[in-house]
């Protein structure tokens, strides 16, 4: 059940203050006495807390990660207290353009202040704080979940044993945000940005979406179940309308300029945590021959880092929909922490 946290005002690398600002999450377990069994859950660029739990909401973006997270599962409720809380920025229900801001009352929209990947991590920190948690045992995530838990290892160095980056890399792809903003922005409800106020722009974040998830390999993830493409193509359909309806194409843009900002390259020696870094055979995102440049830079910065590739036909999709592929070498690697 989602729950959710007041953090406070949060200072931001760029300048300024987020007041008030909060965060969305789940929890799953039992914090031990000593506050040091958690596992931090990252989510990527366009899921939330909750694809850690499966449904429409997880499955539609990285591939639910509900088949590696439970009682006896690889990453184990009953062992580990297990905390997904949604990003700062993402629209389901953490502080994001969508919120009020405390000065008027209006949603920011576009008047949202520019947030980088350490306020993202700062944030969760707060979180934990809260919640007791004294230390992590890994913080593991997907894509951008993946550049929170490198920089998680950067920005706190000794609050975790081990990071779990997956389908992801330590330096962003960079994305033509200006480009996802013209397009956003020639809906006829734009209204200079505070579409909250015209009706929403429900039609081109459908649009929007239905294209990213053929681009993340949603169809090729599809034909075990739906080997008819007709069929295919009506579920993709509905899945970006359910994710448009939830959604906020400023959330797009904020963490889309974080992403743009985001390179723990230089700051990799800084890591003190054991590293699995994890890629999909047929990610076109973040493609495996990413990883022996990853694996030299990690290795001469003196992490402790282990590679597992995905033999998955899914895409960038793999970690979650092809769970099962990697979840024996996630096992052994959070077994040795």
């Amino acid at each position: 059940m989602t729950q959710f946290q007041s953090i406070g005002d949060l200072p931001l690398r760029l300048g300024g203050t987020l007041r008030d600002a909060r965060l969305a999450y789940v929890s799953l377990g039992t914090l031990a006495p000593d506050g040091r069994n958690a596992v931090l859950m990252t989510h990527g660029y366009t899921s939330s807390h909750e694809y850690i739990l499966g449904g429409a909401a997880a499955s539609a973006s990285e591939g639910s990660w509900a088949d590696l997270v439970g009682p006896g599962k690889a990453i184990d409720t009953d062992r580990y207290f297990v905390v997904s809380s949604t990003m700062l920025g993402a629209p389901f229900g953490s502080t994001a353009p969508r919120s009020p801001n405390p000065d008027g009352g209006r949603a920011y929209g576009p008047d949202f202040p520019a947030i980088t990947l350490p306020d993202i991590v700062a944030a969760q920190r707060r979180l934990l704080d809260a919640l007791g948690v004294e230390g992590l045992v890994a913080v593991i995530g997907p894509s951008y979940g993946g550049f929170q838990a490198f920089t998680w290892g950067v920005e706190y160095p000794d609050f975790m044993k081990g990071l779990v980056p997956a389908v992801t890399a330590p330096n962003s792809r960079a994305i033509d945000i200006d480009a996802t903003e013209a397009f956003l922005a020639r809906d006829p409800n734009w209204n200079d940005g505070h579409y909250y106020e015209a009706g929403g722009i429900l039609g081109t974040m459908t649009a929007l979406r239905e294209d990213t998830l053929r681009r993340y390999g949603l169809d090729e993830a599809l034909q075990a179940r739906l080997p008819d493409k007709p069929a295919r193509d009506a579920e993709i359909a509905r899945m970006a309308r359910d994710w448009a309806a939830a959604a906020d194409g400023h959330s797009l843009l904020v963490l889309g300029r974080a992403m743009n900002s985001y390179d723990v390259r230089p700051d990799l020696a800084k890591i003190r945590a054991r590293v699995l870094y994890v890629l999909s055979r047929t990610d076109k995102l973040f493609p495996p021959s990413l990883a022996p440049e990853v694996m030299a830079a990690l290795t001469a910065a003196g992490v402790d880092a282990t590679y597992v590739e995905i033999d998955s036909e899914h895409g960038h999709l793999a970690s979650g929909s092809d769970a099962a592929k990697w979840e024996p070498a996630l096992r052994r690697f959070l077994a040795a922490l």
